[in-house]
């Protein structure tokens, strides 16, 4: 586990903007003792973070301060939209620790949302704030047309991977940064799908499992859903793999967490192969 921690630093150690300050300053935004009573603490995804850091640290035109506060706000508008997705569905037996729970989980996801706006508009940043809300619509309709749409399973993981990388993408367009956005785009919907097996296998929520297996057309087993994703998994991280080696010497260090990574990943797969 600390060498896991080690490597995530190292991966943009030459930067002035590292993993664990930047990660530290976002849970310092995200504290609130009523609401951590009442929901699970956020969770940073951390190789976003690696990724939207890769993006600004090579724009000369943006202070530090700036590229800090597009990074923490960028990943603010990520957990408030992950918030809002644990927000359950009411039912007529529910006793009053769950209906509040459900309320403060809806208004935490508000709360994190607001503190983008307030963290931008102290820079005086109205392009990146409209940049970030138009990312949000954006994705809470990819949201909308995944759940309700008659899809095929591999347009299902085209649209997912298109939610886990927009706000990524929208930041790179706005920057002008764009050379790694297909391999993060492919590698964040690995990492999700990858996740997605492990929370299953747990007996933990799996929403996209989950929408899988009561699809119509498929109605699949657990077994064969897991199956799926997995090939899905193995095909991103191919793409992944192959893409790096075409990648401009300034994302070294990204590309050097992710090959660790890679190999970290490799080792996963062979293990749970190995359990069955």
């Amino acid at each position: 586990m600390i060498r896991k921690e080690r490597l995530k630093v190292m991966a943009v150690q030459n930067n002035e903007l590292t993993i664990k300050e930047l990660k530290d300053s976002i849970q310092y935004q995200l504290k609130h003792p009523y609401v951590a009573k009442f929901i699970p603490e956020p969770v940073i995804n951390e190789d976003k973070i690696v990724f939207l850091t890769s993006i600004v640290s090579g724009v000369d035109r943006l202070s530090e301060e700036q590229k800090r506060k597009y990074v923490i706000a960028t990943m603010l508008v990520q957990i408030a939209l992950d918030t809002h997705e644990l927000v359950t569905v009411s039912s007529d037996g529910e006793n009053e620790e769950l209906r509040k729970s459900r309320q403060l989980t809806v208004l935490a996801g508000d709360y994190y949302s607001g503190l983008y706006y307030y963290l931008l508009s102290k820079i005086g940043d109205v392009s990146m704030i409209q940049t970030l809300a138009t990312a949000i619509k954006d994705i809470n309709e990819y949201k909308m047309k995944l759940y309700n749409d008659q899809l095929n399973i591999g347009q299902m993981v085209e649209y997912l991977r298109d939610i886990e990388s927009l706000l990524i993408r929208r930041v790179a367009e706005f920057l002008g940064r764009t050379s790694i956005l297909n391999t993060a785009a492919d590698w964040l919907v690995a990492t999700r799908l990858r996740s997605e097996n492990v929370h299953f296998r747990k007996r933990e929520v799996a929403p996209i499992l989950d929408l899988i297996m009561k699809h119509p057309s498929y109605r699949m087993t657990g077994g064969q859903a897991l199956s799926t994703i997995e090939k899905f998994v193995e095909k991103y991280m191919t793409l992944v793999e192959h893409s790096l080696s075409t990648w401009p010497s300034r994302f070294a260090n990204v590309k050097d967490y992710l090959n660790q990574h890679l190999y970290h990943s490799i080792m996963m797969n062979h293990h749970a192969v190995e359990e069955g």
